[in-house]
């Protein structure tokens, strides 16, 4: 087997949501964590989980100011890019680009958040449905937009499924090649690959695992408040912290963009054709393995 090479960058990404050239000028630390994922995958959770590990269990903590979604494109870059200079903590920043448009950096650890595609998108459709007039306003009339805008979502999950199986992440951006891309770099010693069920059959576990991978000590005398502080009733309850400028995008507010945290919804709406369609297609994008990990079945 081939030993995996270090990543370049071979193209911008740029849409409504996107502007990929901020990790352009963005200057790495040696103990810099990147965290990312396709969206709806549990990226607000690991966020937080290592708010909690870095800050020993801390209270208040603003979890979504400190760890900035930095290739969104809005607010402006070079604003992100001064705020995560001054930052004096380790840093922990979110990114939602697939590999070839990222920057990738030997100085950082990236760990990586997959869940099956048909749970991100019973999250999106709530993500999307309730997004109010502010939030579209906010990705498509702001200046810089490449492409087209965002649309508004259709009127069931299961057509918005459907339409996101035909136009590959439709309307939110392509869902396989992010995928694929990190998993083609599984291997690579600063590269972490978690899976959703597997934080929610184990949130210890994997939490303590996570923390040795990243040379994070643990506070015994703080476990108790660091998972307490991970689990979702917290989460939702002081969902205005965790959550892009506090929730304002969403009708409901930030409680709103901290849904459920449930899987399988998805089983009792789309018929066996639809299921059978998704699973051939994660086969046909991802090969048999990464499919089968992709699905999060935990033993």
């Amino acid at each position: 087997m081939s030993e995996t090479s270090k990543p370049e960058k071979t193209r911008e990404f740029r849409n409504h949501h996107f502007d990929s050239t901020i990790w352009n000028d963005f200057r790495f630390r040696d103990d810099d964590i990147v965290i990312s994922t396709y969206a709806k995958a549990g990226t607000t959770w690991m966020q937080q989980i290592m708010s909690q590990l870095l800050f020993d269990g801390a209270e208040n903590l603003e979890t979504a100011e400190m760890s900035p979604w930095m290739d969104l494109r809005v607010p402006p870059k070079e604003m992100k890019l001064e705020a995560v200079e001054a930052q004096t903590h380790r840093r922990f920043l979110k990114t939602h680009l697939p590999v070839d448009a990222l920057v990738f950096s030997d100085r950082a650890n990236y760990v990586y958040i997959a869940r099956d595609g048909r749970d991100i998108v019973w999250s999106m459709y709530n993500h999307h449905v309730n997004a109010n007039d502010a939030w579209y306003e906010l990705l498509n009339d702001t200046p810089g937009l490449v492409g087209e805008p965002i649309d508004r979502p259709v009127d069931s999950v299961v057509n918005y499924f459907n339409e996101w199986i035909d136009r590959d992440g439709h309307p939110g951006w392509p869902f396989w090649e992010n995928v694929r891309s990190w998993w083609e770099i599984r291997d690579l010693p600063n590269v972490y690959m978690v899976h959703f069920n597997e934080l929610k059959a184990d949130m210890p576990g994997e939490i303590r695992k996570l923390a040795a991978y990243l040379d994070i000590p643990i506070n015994e005398d703080k476990w108790d408040d660091i998972l307490r502080h991970c689990s979702f009733g917290y989460m939702k309850a002081n969902a205005t912290r965790s959550v892009p400028l506090g929730g304002i995008f969403w009708e409901g507010g930030a409680e709103t963009f901290i849904h459920k945290g449930i899987n399988g919804r998805w089983k009792d709406l789309l018929s066996n054709d639809e299921v059978a369609r998704y699973e051939a297609r994660a086969v046909e994008e991802l090969g048999e393995e990464c499919a089968t990990w992709l699905a999060g079945d935990v033993g």
